[in-house]
């Protein structure tokens, strides 16, 4: 009888620490942008659809976006959604919109870019491809999500001078219903399902000096509930 009661209490414990550390690891994501499709618009990539990519995903402060692309598209975040309906960088405020990598039209030759993108406001964000005059971005390049607040910024991404994460708020919010106008090209067909292989799920990303303690903060609390179960048994 004492054997059974004990094996129950253990039994609760190992399942303890496995929703423990479940939630603790999968705190912070990284979201391929496009998946294997990449960054790029309708004109380039006709399958491409960002809307789709974005149905059924929940993205929080601390996650990543990876957007693989080339040095002939940009991308361009705002919190702005008249800048992100009109498709231009260049009378965007320092305080609400970030280019993280401009196209370089001088260019003679076509490179690969990779740049990471760090999710730091809470609230409706916007991206979209800013050179050419909007073309990229009319041309379905171009996607808004909305950013909850989950496990809060970890520490090596907050802000001193800000406590709240929250995105700061346009006068002219515009609707938000609305999107920039997508010019459709006549070969464009709809996107297909890229197959699991061709689409991997987003990984889980955690820093190894954040893992350290939250892998600290939960052996400890391992150590408790076992000296609780053998102290009681």
């Amino acid at each position: 009888m004492e054997q059974t009661i004990f094996n129950n209490r253990l039994s609760w414990l190992l399942v303890l620490i496995l929703i423990s550390f479940s939630k603790s690891v999968d705190a912070y994501k990284n979201y391929t942008v496009g998946d294997s499709l990449g960054w790029f618009d309708n004109l380039e990539k006709p399958h491409v659809n960002y809307d789709k990519w974005v149905a059924n995903k929940k993205f929080s402060l601390g996650d990543f976006l990876i957007f693989n692309t080339d040095n002939n598209h940009s991308v361009t975040q705002t919190y702005n959604f008249t800048t992100y309906k009109s498709c231009d960088y260049n009378n965007a405020l320092d305080n609400d919109t970030t280019q993280w990598v401009s196209a370089d039209p001088s260019s003679t030759s076509i490179f690969p870019v990779s740049v990471a993108v760090p999710l730091l406001k809470v609230g409706p964000t916007y991206f979209f491809s800013s050179d050419y005059d909007g073309e990229q971005c009319e041309n379905g390049q171009h996607f808004k999500i909305n950013v909850t607040y989950g496990q809060g910024l970890p520490r090596a991404l907050k802000d001193p001078s800000d406590d709240d994460s929250m995105a700061p708020t346009s006068p002219i919010s515009g609707d938000e219903e609305s999107a920039p106008d997508t010019i459709v090209p006549a070969s464009f067909d709809h996107p297909r399902d890229v197959s699991t292989d061709d689409s991997p799920e987003p990984s889980n990303s955690i820093s190894l000096s954040m893992f350290s303690k939250v892998l600290g903060i939960q052996l400890n609390w391992i150590f408790v509930m076992l000296a609780l179960v053998f102290g009681i048994c």
